[in-house]
């Protein structure tokens, strides 16, 4: 079920819509520094890929209750919230 959302996502011939955002000044001054660095062309590509990650994150916990479980009881164990989340980012890697 998520892989198949995740292939719809990735097809470029998805219908998109615009939303309007008010973000502070601050922050869209630091996307635009930090976008390039990342290698994204501008901050709104940059923005969009945070969105991507964190929704990607958190649909697998939320779709995947034993997975939610799972993270829960390594922190109950004291792995630390930084190890659990690169142990997930291997996990979108794939």
């Amino acid at each position: 079920m998520l892989n198949d959302r995740l292939k719809a996502r990735l097809q470029q011939s998805r219908p998109m819509t615009s939303i309007t955002l008010r973000i502070p000044v601050d922050v869209v001054d630091s996307l635009k520094a930090i976008a390039p660095q990342r290698g994204f062309t501008g901050y709104q590509t940059l923005l969009k890929s945070y969105l991507s990650d964190g929704l990607r994150r958190d649909e697998t916990q939320c779709l995947s209750p034993s997975a939610a479980r799972l993270v829960q009881a390594l922190k109950n164990r004291g792995v630390s919230a930084e190890l659990i989340a690169l142990a997930e980012q291997d996990l979108q890697k794939g």
